[in-house]
């Protein structure tokens, strides 16, 4: 009788087809297979969704999986995650794990490590696990505060449309809409005339110079100017005029004599009319007085 027979081999295919099975779906879910892990336990109040097989990372790499979820049905019994890591990681005393979420929402473990590399943990202790506070549970937290500003914002909303609505908020818009136009033609005007005084600053720089240099001229000559010398010039004038106002005031010389004595003036106005009763009888009689002859005076 043969041992192979038909049945055993049916038997032996289905044993290795279960073997092939059962640690091919740990390889999918990313269990080791082969190679040795260090096992760590971490007990949690609330895994959030965490499942087997999920990662584990420490500072962003990945250094092993969660092989079981041992769940405590005690009141005030931990859940318990049995973590499956890289047999050259080593957990120094003071780490703690947390649980995290991707954007797709998957739940993974982030290692933090204790800052004391020298005393390490022997593997299969516990270590403390809790959530990581993401930006959910922030806005969890702030959702009282947002419940209370609810009423206050609808109020100003409310307000906001009553503004809105105004006619004269429309009216207000209108004329900021002109005084907008106004300034940019302003400001238009205001960049012509910057240009143009570009344009003939230089001129007016010239001519300003020039006149600055007159003015440095005449300041120089007015500070050679004997100021002395004129001052004593000016007072012997008016010293001159005064005495010769003097002199017209008395009855010294010709002048004074003249504006002072009335029978010298009517004496002269007397000269005067017989030298024109003269002149006249002169023009009338000129034979009287001037004898002219070509071959001689004639005797009378």
């Amino acid at each position: 009788m043969k041992f192979f027979t038909k049945e055993v081999k049916i038997a032996v295919v289905s044993i290795i087809g279960i073997i092939v099975l059962f640690y091919g779906m740990q390889f999918l879910k990313g269990l080791s297979l082969f190679s040795s892990e260090a096992t760590y336990l971490v007990k949690f109040s609330d895994v959030s969704g965490l499942s087997v097989s999920a990662p584990v990372y420490a500072n962003g790499y990945k250094v092993g999986v969660v092989k079981d979820l041992r769940y405590g049905f005690h009141p005030g019994d931990d859940i318990v995650a049995v973590l499956g890591l890289n047999k050259e990681m080593r957990l120094p005393k003071g780490s703690h794990a947390e649980l995290a979420s991707d954007l797709l929402g998957n739940i993974k473990i982030n290692l933090l490590l204790g800052d004391n590399p020298v005393e390490l943990l022997t593997v299969g202790d516990t270590i403390t696990g809790g959530a990581q506070e993401g930006i959910m549970n922030k806005v969890g937290e702030m959702m009282p505060a947002i419940e209370s500003m609810l009423p206050k914002l609808d109020s100003i909303l409310a307000n906001l449309n009553v503004l809105l609505s105004d006619p004269s908020l429309r009216n207000t818009l209108h004329n900021v809409e002109g005084m907008t136009n106004n300034l940019n033609a302003t400001s238009s005007e205001l960049r012509t005339l910057s240009a143009s005084l570009n344009r003939e600053m230089p001129q007016l720089m010239h001519k300003a110079d020039g006149v600055l240099d007159n003015t440095q001229q005449l300041t120089a000559n007015l500070a050679t100017i004997d100021v002395a010398s004129m001052n004593v010039s000016v007072n012997q004038t008016l010293a001159n005029v005064n005495e010769l106002t003097r002199k017209l005031n008395s009855n010294e010389g010709s002048l004074g004599l003249l504006m002072r004595d009335p029978s010298l003036y009517n004496n002269l106005n007397a000269t005067l009319a017989d030298a024109d009763s003269l002149l006249i009888d002169l023009k009338a009689h000129p034979k009287r007085y001037v004898h002219f002859s070509l071959f001689g005076m004639k005797k009378e």
